[in-house]
């Protein structure tokens, strides 16, 4: 997009504000940073450790995950 002109960058400009709205404009940067903060703070503590994270236990499946079919539990005929 480096060759479009300013009047180009304008419209686009006014499309994502027309789209998002300035409020939420304004957090884009604070959220941005944050989320980068953090995931440089999560790769210092997995790098510090070399074990894998425990798997996460969900509390109930849905019912989309009780009506789909495990390919590999299926008896083999």
């Amino acid at each position: 997009m480096g060759s479009f002109s300013i009047w180009h960058w304008l419209i686009v400009l006014v499309v994502v504000v027309l789209i998002f709205g300035t409020k939420k404009l304004k957090n884009v940067g604070t959220d941005l940073g944050a989320a980068v903060k953090g995931f440089k703070d999560g790769m210092k503590t997995g790098a510090e450790t070399d074990e894998p994270a425990p798997p996460q236990v969900t509390a109930k499946k849905s019912t989309a995950d009780s009506n789909t079919v495990d390919v590999d539990a299926r008896p083999k005929s």
